[in-house]
């Protein structure tokens, strides 16, 4: 009678993901769970786009033709970065919402690292920024709007990285005005529009006394906007489009720094 020899399979050695890994993984995560309600009611995009269609409606009628076309050429990527700063210094609000019920708690304790949190999040603002530049462009290609593909995949990148930065600080807002709403929606509407104004979105600031000048130049937005325009338009100036990288980095880069400070201090 023999007897079977059994041998032992040996268990593969699994490591653990690297800090790196955990980390992108983490902020994949977080980027998904935040874009769910969005991909499930897109009408939230439509409806955040009416500000921006009246505007459209209201002031490209009376813009004067320019020598190099239609007026909506210079119009048109004004509004779309005007949405992308509204967009995303509004998603604070969100934040906030999370705090007063109580998940934005139970997601510190979780095992996603603070820094995914605020980076997966802030990602989270480039999709309905480009949902909400395509729907401008098709809204105005049929009315005299030039529509140069290039420049608009190179813009729609400074505005991304724009975007980001500005979500990361509309998040570090509402941490620091956890425990006072309006303080949140205060600061938010008194900076928003001296920063769209003086980036000359809605009217040029040819000819502007000095001091307007200065604020402008000292205005991030301003390179933007005009790196935006220059592209959209189906031109490639290098110096203004590397300083309009330039805004949107510096934007992204301050903005991100101050919202993981304020995520991994949050409590």
């Amino acid at each position: 009678m023999s007897t079977a020899v059994l041998t032992p399979t040996p268990v593969r050695q699994t490591t653990p993901d690297s800090p790196v890994n955990g980390f992108w993984a983490d902020t994949w995560n977080v980027m998904t769970r935040e874009l769910k309600p969005v991909l499930r009611e897109p009408a939230s995009v439509l409806f955040a786009m009416v500000q921006p269609l009246v505007f459209l409606g209201l002031f490209a009628p009376l813009l004067p033709e320019t020598p190099d076309g239609s007026a909506l050429q210079w119009f048109v990527p004004g509004i779309v970065a005007m949405t992308c700063l509204m967009g995303a210094s509004f998603t604070g609000a969100n934040l906030t919402n999370e705090m007063l019920t109580g998940s934005h708690e139970r997601l510190l304790v979780s095992p996603l690292s603070r820094s995914s949190l605020l980076v997966g999040r802030a990602l989270k603002e480039v999709v309905p920024m480009l949902m909400q530049t395509a729907i401008i462009l098709l809204v105005v290609t049929p009315f005299s709007f030039d529509l140069h593909l290039g420049g608009v995949l190179v813009g729609v990148v400074i505005l991304s990285l724009f975007s980001i930065g500005v979500g990361a600080l509309s998040f570090a807002l509402a941490l620091a005005s956890r425990d006072s709403e309006w303080v949140f929606w205060t600061v938010q509407q008194t900076l928003i529009f001296p920063v769209l104004l003086l980036a000359g979105i809605l009217l040029p600031l040819d000819g502007a006394p000095r001091w307007l000048e200065i604020a402008s130049d000292l205005n991030p937005l301003t390179y933007v906007v005009e790196a935006v325009r220059e592209l959209f338009a189906g031109n490639y100036p290098i110096d203004t489009i590397a300083a309009g990288f330039a805004g949107s980095a510096v934007v992204a880069a301050l903005g991100v720094c101050i919202g993981l400070r304020a995520m991994r201090n949050s409590s």
